[in-house]
């Protein structure tokens, strides 16, 4: 597993994905290798049999991903890896390097995220990843989309992509509701918003629209809070400017990025959950959010409306106004809403299994395995398949 930031997951929905792919990987059978960055995750090895190699890089927001991809296919090539499986665009811009340094192996690029279109990135920063898409498209011996929007998107490459969704792991609901004090949090009395914070989450929208709502319905928002739990991304200044934004507004609380019990106790206790993203690949946000029988109200971006459109709320992206309405709505009719999050959370069990999509991922690298498939990378040095 290669591009990810580390192992065991703190936080990001690739670095999630991978974990739970890797484990259920292991106990089928197989030896799985990921490799982490050091700033990302301690040294302290987990019990789960999954193998973490950590290998140095350059942290900063351009070069850390690159780098460390970079000498992750190096080290992989000389101890004779047979799966190379790249997750992301941009460490995709190297899917390339396994075939010319072990034509052998196999490689498979996961494309989680359309991820030139983060307002975060530069103008050659968006270059590097649209031909980071191009090459996830061209180079490996086989794409997966994690969403069927994205299955559609990469069509546009001539390629046919291998459409294997995100997953969730259904929670334990059990009480811990002392965990919620620290965050001055009361249960059911909380709307929570889980993303890291980076401008296409769309936070500002959400702030904008919940104090719309308790603008137009002060008694009905009376006593709720609205909790924005995540932390930056080489986003500092977009950071600082979302705490300016809700500084003396107690009823919003930014919790910083939370893993573990506490975050498990965030979700298990809200009211319903929000998540305004301008775009996503498929938010494992709000699969989980989904899991813990929550109502989640979405922008109405494709990707969210295949999970959210028959089994939850959304409203027009971008628009705080009509994001008011839906949460005077929810707040409203708590009966509607916990209907509603039941029947989601029978959706995600069903239809988003770890266990069905580590054994689907499993068939496809057995499948490319024993076929005779020409290396891409030589057809396309030898011209015989375009790179556009």
């Amino acid at each position: 597993m290669i591009g990810q930031k580390g192992y065991p997951a703190l936080s990001g929905g690739i670095e999630k994905h991978v974990q739970e792919l890797s484990e259920r990987l292991v106990n089928q059978g197989h030896e799985v290798t990921v490799f982490c960055r050091g700033w990302y995750c301690g040294q302290e090895k987990p019990v789960s049999g999954v193998k973490r190699i950590f290998l140095p890089t350059i942290h900063t927001k351009h070069l850390d991903a690159i780098v460390h991809t970079f000498l992750s296919i190096i080290w992989a090539a000389k101890n004779k890896t047979e799966v190379f499986h790249i997750h992301g665009v941009g460490p995709a811009l190297l899917a390339w390097l396994p075939k010319l340094l072990r034509p052998s192996a196999k490689v498979v690029v996961t494309f989680h995220c359309i991820d030139r279109k983060q307002q975060k990135w530069g103008a050659f920063a968006r270059l590097s990843l649209w031909l980071g898409e191009i090459a996830a498209c061209r180079f490996p011996d086989k794409t997966i989309t994690v969403s069927k929007t994205l299955t559609e998107y990469v069509k546009k490459y001539k390629t046919e992509a291998v459409y294997i969704p995100n997953g969730v792991k259904i929670p334990k609901i059990e009480n811990q509701k002392e965990l919620l004090k620290q965050f001055g949090l009361e249960p059911d009395k909380y709307f929570i918003m889980v993303s890291r914070l980076v401008e296409h989450k769309g936070q500002k929208t959400l702030i904008e629209g919940w104090k719309k709502a308790q603008a137009e319905r002060p008694e009905l928002f009376a006593g709720m809070k609205l909790a924005i739990v995540g932390g930056g991304a080489f986003t500092d200044a977009y950071v600082k400017e979302l705490k300016n934004i809700v500084a003396g507004d107690e009823s919003i609380v930014l919790t910083g990025e939370q893993t573990g019990e506490t975050l498990h106790a965030l979700f298990t206790h809200a009211h319903s959950a929000i998540h305004p993203s301008l775009m996503e690949g498929l938010p494992i946000a709000v699969l989980e959010a989904m899991s813990y029988g929550k109502c989640v109200l979405a922008s109405d971006i494709s990707e969210h409306l295949e999970i959210v459109c028959d089994h939850g709320l959304a409203f027009r992206q971008g628009d705080a106004g009509h994001l008011a309405e839906h949460l005077i709505m929810m707040a409203e009719s708590p009966d509607l809403t916990k209907h509603v999050g039941c029947q989601a959370a029978k959706f995600v069990q069903a239809n988003f299994s770890w266990d069905e999509i580590a054994l689907q991922t499993e068939i496809l690298y057995k499948k490319i395995l024993t076929e005779n498939i020409e290396n891409p990378v030589t057809e396309w040095l030898m011209r015989k398949k375009p790179l556009l």
